[in-house]
């Protein structure tokens, strides 16, 4: 599988003389995030987020399934990301999975499910026999530093947004619904965990930027991912090898994560709330447009 290009000295001299005059070469701040966008699809459970130049579509799904032998009470709930050649140059079209693309799928999914943000027991249909299988698949369409950030708003809003189909259970028999049957249920959600990536630039921690782009995290010494939600319980700390991190600092990053998942959960909500308008205004369209064409029963008229 190709590499992406090493980073020339003259480009690592420039970047760390720019942080060193407190600079980044995009002109932001070292604790302010890219521009954030997120759209939603017309189906239920499809997020489009774009963090700076990075992009990442999430879309979930469900379908009746068995439980697990060692959960029978509970549902399942699987991640499957795909970066491909269109995401990354470094990606090579027909390879397996590389360990950057099976890392963030396994983060995502421990910051989900090993902090029950999902209620997977209200998953279940039937003990042992049925429950829903709810699967985020979740596709790199630009990769421009921040994936994993990237793919936790998105996966986080596509659970927020999506709507399985209603069941009903008699007899042992399960009847699933659709949608224009049974009004569509929401999924349990729990609370929204939320990640923020630091990149760290120096051996004493004196220089910690979020949300790096991608030649910022070539050149970086170090990274620390925490994943929070908004009521400030920490779900999860992911550092893999390099600078050690002593007690003080670990604190000052947790606090900044903090205020970083408030803004993106609150922004979560108001693109949650006018999406929700929106189909609202959309439903009562159709319903006016279907009242329109139905024929009128005729009148008598006395003479």
């Amino acid at each position: 599988m190709p590499k992406e290009r090493e980073r020339s000295n003259n480009e690592r001299s420039f970047l760390f003389g720019a942080l060193n005059e407190g600079l980044r070469l995009d002109n932001r701040g070292f604790d302010c995030f890219r521009s954030l966008e997120l759209r939603f699809g017309h189906e239920f459970g499809f997020a489009d987020v774009r963090l700076g130049a990075t992009r990442v579509i999430a879309r979930v799904s469900g379908e009746l399934a068995k439980p697990l032998p060692d959960h029978p009470f509970d549902g399942i709930f699987t991640i499957a990301s795909e970066l491909g050649v269109m995401g990354s140059t470094a990606v090579e079209s027909g390879r397996f999975s590389n360990e950057q693309e099976v890392v963030l799928a396994r983060l995502i999914e421990k910051s989900i499910v090993r902090s029950n943000a999902v209620d997977l027991e209200s998953l279940c249909i039937v003990s042992g026999q049925h429950c829903w299988h709810i699967r985020a698949d979740v596709h790199f369409l630009n990769h421009d530093g921040g994936l994993l950030d990237a793919c936790a708003i998105a996966v986080a809003a596509a659970l927020q947004h999506f709507r399985r189909p209603d069941v009903s259970v008699q007899g042992g028999m399960v009847t699933k619904y659709t949608l224009s049957e049974r009004v569509p249920v929401a999924l349990s959600i729990i609370h929204i965990p939320i990640c923020v990536t630091f990149s760290i630039f120096g051996n004493e921690w004196d220089m910690t930027l979020l949300d790096a782009t991608l030649q910022e995290e070539h050149l970086r010494d170090g990274e620390m991912t925490i994943t929070m939600n908004r009521y400030g319980e920490v779900c999860q700390i992911a550092k893999a090898g390099g600078l050690s991190i002593h007690a003080g600092a670990l604190r000052h990053c947790i606090r900044k994560a903090l205020v970083k998942v408030e803004d993106v959960t609150t922004f979560l909500f108001k693109r949650l709330e006018e999406d929700q308008i929106q189909r609202a205004r959309l439903d009562n369209k159709l319903e006016c447009a279907d009242d329109y064409r139905r024929p009128s029963a005729p009148t008598n008229i006395l003479h």
